[in-house]
């Protein structure tokens, strides 16, 4: 497997609240997160720099080759849990990052599976055979209301509050996230970015990119410089890896 990400402040932020890393867990298994925080300069920076650690730790620390599927879900399910803990119990206890949050998306792949693990708007695609899927469901109000069919997906890119989320890392006591699996293959490629990218670029266009670009690490490039064409009012960050 090979990875390539770009990560910017955009055209409009002075800082960049997005966070992202990959880990090498063994020679068969990657594990890769991004996070966009939320609240002030800096308590977003602080927000998803924690959450992003915590759990990229608590998995780095209780992964095992032969776990079954349920225990890798525990597993990831856990490590959002203490990453929820750790930044909210940050906010409590400093005023100067009370309210902070982060979004989280990650993908864990094992040989020919990955499993996808969301809070928040920021997402993960699978690419393939020239067609593209966004696995993770976005937590917002936009998407409950095309879910409710109040908006067609085409609307909701635009619709007014659409940066308002319904999950977040950190800014409850408590929080959910969605689990997604997917069985992959060599060739094939997954994409987690932020909503600074989605909120850009179609999925199509994100596909054309992929398939397109021979150096994928000018194509994370291309993908960025198209958002910031456009005015990238937000962060964006983009993490491809190749399977």
């Amino acid at each position: 497997m090979q990875y390539w990400y770009v990560t910017d402040a955009g055209c409009v932020r002075a800082n960049n609240q997005d966070a992202v890393a990959v880990e090498e867990l063994d020679k068969d298994t990657l594990l890769c997160v991004v996070c966009d925080g939320m609240g002030g300069a800096k308590s977003g920076n602080v927000a998803s720099a924690l959450a992003l650690d915590v759990f990229k730790q608590e998995v780095k620390q209780s992964w095992k080759p032969d776990m079954q599927d349920e225990d890798v879900d525990r597993m990831l399910q856990n490590a959002v849990k203490l990453a929820n803990f750790t930044v909210f119990d940050q906010g409590q206890q400093l005023e100067e990052f009370a309210g902070m949050g982060t979004t989280l998306v990650a993908v864990l792949v094992h040989k020919n599976y990955a499993t996808f693990v969301n809070v928040g708007d920021s997402r993960g695609y699978l690419i393939y055979n020239s067609g593209i899927e966004q696995v993770t469901v976005d937590h917002s109000v936009v998407q409950m209301m095309v879910d409710r069919g109040e908006l067609l997906p085409e609307q909701a890119r635009n619709y007014p509050g659409k940066n308002l989320i319904t999950r977040a890392v950190g800014t409850e006591a408590v929080t959910e996230c969605d689990l997604f699996h997917r069985s992959v293959e060599q060739g094939e490629f997954l994409l987690l970015c932020t909503d600074g990218l989605s909120n850009q670029l179609d999925d199509q266009e994100i596909l054309f990119e992929v398939a397109h670009g021979l150096d994928k690490q000018k194509c994370c490039q291309t993908l960025l410089d198209i958002t910031k064409m456009r005015g990238a009012p937000d962060n964006v960050t983009c993490l491809l890896v190749e399977l």
